[in-house]
């Protein structure tokens, strides 16, 4: 593989995958959240709403979601969305279901005497959340939210198929213009698992800092 080609489309596919993983995961843990939270809400209306929501879109092939986003919403709606932002969309839509029922898990993992506590305390529902669960159940949640951030590193080579130029798509170019696939798609190979290697590092930096903020000392292994 030339330096040219590296320069042209390699290097910038690997910006586009970073780019895509990093929006998808903001979109994904601001969608976990909110799902996640309503999943442990008192009213059974807003209970049966975020699952309906959850098990549609867990439901839902993250690839077929793009295409419809792309291909039939502009028809249906005459909204269309760029690929970047129809990809971004879609995947963040998709593991943020998974990622509310990491989140609702947590949640009630927390003891009933610390909810008890809030409530004695004359605390709100919002304050009980922010100030005893959340604090609790986040160091829980890491783990889980590692995978997951993997797994949508992982998926954004789906992106390819509508166009979006990133890593997987721009290793294609390149195995059409050298016509070599060993050495592109070993490169390929790498570029993924130095991504995800990063981030289970850097989440894993996060889940001992988190477990340290309320006294809990997570032994390199992942023991408490």
């Amino acid at each position: 593989m030339t330096a040219g080609l590296w320069t042209h489309w390699v290097l910038p596919g690997i910006w586009i995958t970073l780019q895509l993983t990093l929006f998808s995961a903001l979109l994904a843990a601001a969608v976990a959240f909110g799902i996640g939270m309503a999943r442990t809400h008192r009213s059974r209306f807003v209970r049966f709403l975020a699952g309906f929501y959850t098990e549609i879109f867990r439901g839902t092939s993250a690839l077929v979601l793009m295409f419809w986003l792309f291909f039939v919403m502009p028809s249906l709606f005459g909204w269309a969305l760029v690929p970047m932002w129809a990809a971004v969309l879609a995947l963040g839509l998709s593991y943020g279901a998974y990622g509310a029922e990491v989140v609702r898990g947590a949640l009630n993992s927390v003891t009933p005497a610390q909810r008890e506590a809030g409530i004695a305390l004359n605390f709100t529902p919002w304050q009980r959340m922010r100030l005893i669960m959340l604090p609790q159940a986040i160091p829980e949640m890491i783990p889980p939210f590692s995978n997951l951030l993997i797994e949508l590193v992982k998926g954004t080579a789906l992106v390819s198929l509508i166009g979006v130029a990133d890593v997987s798509f721009a290793a294609y170019l390149v195995r059409l213009a050298t016509q070599e696939s060993a050495q592109i798609y070993s490169v390929t190979l790498v570029i993924y698992f130095v991504i995800a290697f990063i981030l289970a590092r850097g989440m894993r930096a996060l889940e001992v800092r988190t477990k340290a903020g309320i006294g809990i000392t997570a032994t390199p292994g992942g023991a408490q």
